[in-house]
């Protein structure tokens, strides 16, 4: 499977002027899927990056182990007439989608009166599926969500995939690169997203540095570019990527955002088209509960929810089986997956608010006609605790 960039699918300039267009042309009920699109930002709000002065750095893409996760216990799931819904995926089949193949082998959708449909990612990205109506449910990022609601998407967070990013700054580990100050002055990896320069820069600035380094734009090249030493740090999906480089026997550093002040955030969530949660909101409850038990499940027999996610994806990982037992085993590990009750999908104002705040500080949102917002979200909108079970 291609390499998967460490902040989603396709460059946030890309996306934000493709649900532009969506948007615009959202009443002649036409859907732009010629275009490829995904958000992305990055940059703190004034003050938001406080100096961290020893915070450690990573040495391994394996994250420290969590408390041991509870058995899984199937909860009782709603029922219903059949509703036919569409998800649409951000990229290839991987460990972030896994709870949702694992709920449709164990046959829980259909438990719940759910005929799913998962739309393989092609050109158009889940937020301009959702915004023209085109897909009920799909794979956002908190930063996309953001980028689509303030150009006009009626969209929503309704859980939670991954509690906190799940990608870091990333040098190799016999570098002489100890911390993010040292940094300065290196040649950075990027993958051409708005955000990545301002993210950086913040990180290093509040490490003690100047926050200036060289930018070779190189899409998702950046990871063997770092491993063969053409630049000098990129940015990891360190539950992918991460783990690929170990299995490679390539050692890397890895500096942690919040590490150093920087507003953690939800990587990667499920968002919905709030019209279709409007209309048919027990549809909706009822594959959000599928849902969550799919992913409760990967999180508590991270070697079974693998084995599914291949077995329902023949040929998908045929480059390398491991690959994908060994992603969920670090996402379970590192507790990505459930908040600190042991609960699936959740999400609160302050993360959104933190992260999406940021984002408009730094000037990174515009609306429909791509001016600059002046004035921040209502975040408390972006998302919502409503549907989980």
């Amino acid at each position: 499977m291609p390499p998967r960039f460490p902040w989603g699918g396709v460059t946030v300039y890309q996306q934000k002027r493709v649900i532009v267009k969506v948007l615009r042309s959202l009443l002649a009920v036409v859907l732009v899927a010629s275009c490829s699109l995904d958000m992305r930002p990055s940059t703190p709000p004034d003050g938001s990056v406080a100096a961290s002065p020893s915070a450690p750095a990573t040495n391994t893409a394996s994250p420290a182990a969590s408390p041991s996760a509870p058995e899984f216990v199937l909860p009782s799931l709603p029922t219903g007439p059949e509703t036919a819904i569409r998800l649409a995926l951000d990229w290839t089949p991987n460990t972030d989608h896994t709870g949702f193949f694992v709920a449709r082998a164990k046959g829980w959708y259909a438990q719940a009166g759910i005929d799913l449909r998962i739309l393989p990612y092609a050109t158009a990205t889940p937020e301009t599926l959702l915004a023209a109506h085109q897909a009920e449910c799909g794979i956002s990022f908190q930063d996309s969500m953001t980028f689509a609601v303030a150009a006009g998407a009626d969209i929503v967070s309704v859980a939670a995939i991954l509690q906190r990013t799940a990608s870091a700054i990333g040098v190799l580990a016999d570098s002489s690169i100890q911390r993010p100050r040292d940094l300065d002055g290196k040649t950075y990896g990027s993958f051409n997203y708005p955000n990545e320069v301002p993210t950086l820069k913040a990180v290093i600035q509040a490490d003690g540095g100047k926050g200036e380094f060289k930018v070779a734009g190189l899409d998702s090249a950046a990871y063997e570019a770092l491993y063969s030493k053409r630049v000098d740090f990129t940015i990891p999906f360190t539950a992918w990527e991460g783990v690929e480089a170990e299995q490679r026997g390539i050692k890397l550093r890895y500096f942690q955002f919040a590490d150093y002040g920087f507003p953690d955030f939800y990587q990667v969530v499920l968002a919905c088209d709030r019209e279709w949660l409007d209309t048919d909101p027990d549809g909706a409850r009822r594959f959000i509960a599928a849902t969550v038990a799919g992913f409760s499940y990967a999180a508590t027999k991270p070697d079974d929810a693998a084995a599914i996610l291949v077995a329902e994806n023949p040929g998908a990982f045929d480059a390398n089986k491991e690959l994908p037992r060994a992603s969920q085993e670090f996402l379970v590990r590192g507790g990505y997956l459930l908040d600190a009750s042991g609960r699936f999908g959740s999400q609160t104002l302050e993360r959104w608010q933190g992260y999406s705040d940021f984002l408009y500080r730094e000037g990174l949102l515009a609306d429909g006609n791509g001016k600059p917002l002046t004035k921040p979200l209502d975040y408390a909108r972006l998302f919502t605790n409503d549907f989980l079970p």
